[in-house]
């Protein structure tokens, strides 16, 4: 037997939340990451946007406009991604103090990058009068903003917008591929009763990871051994329908994903790939790690039409939609994401960074 887990509706004996002692500190964690791509382009696009309208209260044409966008813009930018780089290199330092200390912090990096834009605007001779203080101010204003976009956007992923997804994703382990599942199982208890218990302790496994306590992201390595244990339950039910080729490169299995977000593919495979056709379908499986970068792809042969009696149905893309939603919660822009029909085979392809 392969270690089976008994799923049990009464509550864990291990506490959700755990108390703490009166008097104790808690650990301090980060409130803003600046480490991303798309916090970059946010923070660019912002800042170019700001002084294009501000340079519109001074100039007269649109000549003038673009001279004066110009101008601020070469020292604004290089003071923006200073203040980027300063935050994300202190990120760990930050994250030991208080929220306080850490709007602090940033606060003054702000000040001190609005006086470096202003600095190389006086270098260049750019500005005749260079206005220190309202660098130095207009920096402390764009980090604070910064920060608290930052803050709030880190806790919209935690806890409830992320369990509010998880919930919506877990609920695609519809109940009649449990009842499915069970009545294969019956079938096999007398004849092969060694298939029977290893079907049901895939379905336990499965269903263990569905109930578990949500949690932000899993490496690629659990979900594709969840998916294999899904996939090992369909083979017994459709046999020699089922075709299935793993492709996987063991340099990705370090990327992080949300949690059951290989699950509904691989259904969604089998349930538009293999049930509507009596000669079943292939499902491939790839992973690949491109340098700082990690591909995931799922394909599945489609049925041929004359099978169809009636025009296959189509889903209603909710299980696309929320993995799509789900990575870019945990990725941001960082992830790619794409499904559609390629020739004969329907391939969805996700391509994520190898460290989040």
């Amino acid at each position: 037997m392969r270690n089976p887990t008994i799923l049990s509706a009464a509550p864990s004996a291990t506490p959700a939340v755990a108390r703490v002692r009166p008097g104790a500190t808690r650990h301090a964690q980060a409130l803003f990451d600046a480490c991303r791509v798309g916090v970059v382009l946010r923070a660019v696009v912002f800042v170019e946007i700001v002084i294009a309208v501000v340079a519109l209260f001074g100039a007269r044409a649109p000549g003038e406009w673009l001279a004066v966008t110009a101008t601020v813009t070469g020292g604004a930018l290089p003071a923006t991604l200073l203040w980027l780089l300063a935050a994300c290199a202190s990120k760990k330092l930050l994250a030991r103090w208080p929220s306080r200390i850490q709007y602090l912090v940033g606060t003054v990096l702000g000040a001190a990058a609005g006086l470096y834009g202003c600095g190389v605007l006086a270098l260049t001779g750019a500005l005749s009068e260079p206005s220190w203080l309202g660098s130095a101010l207009a920096g402390s204003l764009f980090a604070l903003c910064m920060m608290a976009a930052l803050a709030l956007r880190a806790r919209s992923r935690t806890p409830a917008a992320t369990t509010a997804r998880l919930t919506e994703l877990q609920s695609r382990i519809r109940p009649h591929f449990l009842f499915n599942t069970l009545n294969s199982a019956i079938a096999l208890v007398r004849e092969e009763p060694a298939k029977a218990e290893a079907m049901l302790e895939d379905l336990a496994e499965l269903f263990r990871q569905a109930l578990a306590d949500p949690r932000e992201s899993v490496t690629l390595a659990d979900e594709i051994g969840l998916a294999e244990r899904y996939l090992a339950i369909e083979q017994v039910r459709f046999g020699d329908r089922l075709r299935i080729r793993w492709d996987l490169d063991p340099a990705a299995s370090t990327a992080r994903l949300p949690p059951l977000l290989m699950q509904p593919l691989v259904e969604n495979a089998v349930k538009h790939g293999v049930e509507p056709s009596p000669e079943g379908a292939r499902i491939r499986i790839r992973t690949e790690r491109r340098g700082s970068l990690v591909v995931i792809e799922v394909t599945n042969s489609l049925p041929p039409l004359r099978w169809a009696e009636a025009p296959l149905a189509r889903g209603h893309g909710i299980a696309l939609a929320n993995v799509r939603d789900r990575l870019r919660l945990l990725h941001d822009m960082e992830t790619q994401f794409s499904a559609g029909i390629d020739q004969n085979n329907y391939r969805v392809r996700i391509v994520i960074p190898l460290a989040p």
